[in-house]
């Protein structure tokens, strides 16, 4: 089962996107080439294309659930002037849609984590333009968030699904303990330069709630449990919602749910 069985509508609905000053930086890495063309991995349901279509010819997206490409595919149709593909497989069984065809960029966005990372970066030494630049970019999670409410909605969340962070409905989350920078560095796209975004978001309640459910560590399926029958734990999930709902909305009286995080980008290219 996909880390994010069932997650699909909240995440194209609720997940934050790509910041602005992201979207300029990777524009202006591929300005004035011709006919320039993007290989998404790890896509989700499209967010990267969808805030950077403009500036492409051809757009390939590469995700494994199912459910989220079809997601993607939705949100892509009908773009004008750029061909865009969806591949439903992983990074590292990615095949290029055609001889000859090679990524002038490639962006891996929140989920370089979930990838076989030197075994990506071998398969892109061989679809990719000379100098095609490798972008890995993210930031933290509300799990991750230290602030008052998001501190008490994880432990919220930790009553339903235990103490440690989920990874789907049977894995423990592990953190990647290499800098990407490292990783990179050791790869042939060793030429890496960082950039911080920083990002303060403003949340409510509602837009929390569908938040969570499009994560790993805290989808339905995970509320739910296995313990049962269904309509059981149908009622777990709501009386976790209307707990969090409460908890959220005191929150918010008090002092806002604002979250201040960093949107961290890395460009990779050949030296």
């Amino acid at each position: 089962m996909s880390e994010f069985a069932d997650t699909a509508p909240y995440y194209r609905t609720y997940r934050p996107g790509i910041p602005d000053p992201a979207v300029r930086l990777l524009t202006r890495a591929v300005a004035g080439r011709t006919d320039p063309v993007l290989l998404d991995l790890g896509s989700g349901t499209g967010q990267v294309p969808l805030a950077l279509h403009e500036v492409f010819t051809e757009i390939d997206v590469v995700e494994r659930d199912a459910g989220m490409l079809a997601e993607a595919g939705q949100a892509l149709a009908g773009i004008p002037s750029t061909t865009v593909r969806t591949h439903n497989t992983t990074a590292e069984q990615f095949v290029p849609p055609r001889p000859g065809w090679a990524a002038d960029m490639v962006t891996i966005c929140r989920a370089f984590h979930w990838m076989d990372q030197s075994a990506v970066l071998g398969v892109l030494d061989t679809c990719t333009a000379k100098d095609a630049v490798v972008v890995v970019m993210g930031d933290g999670s509300l799990w991750t968030a230290r602030t008052d409410w998001t501190d008490d909605l994880r432990a919220l969340i930790q009553e339903y699904t235990g103490p440690r962070r989920k990874a789907g409905k049977d894995k423990t989350y592990t953190a990647h303990d290499r800098p990407y920078r490292e990783i990179l560095g050791e790869s042939v796209f060793s030429a890496v330069e960082e950039h911080t975004i920083p990002v303060e978001r403003a949340w409510t309640p509602d837009t929390v709630i569908g938040y969570l459910y499009s994560t790993s560590f805290s989808s339905r399926p995970l509320i739910a449990g296995d313990a049962g029958n269904k309509e059981e734990r149908e009622l777990r999930v709501k009386d976790f919602e209307q707990r969090a709902r409460t908890l959220l909305t005191g929150h918010a009286a008090r002092g806002g749910l604002v979250e201040h995080a960093r949107f961290d980008v890395l460009l990779a290219r050949r030296p």
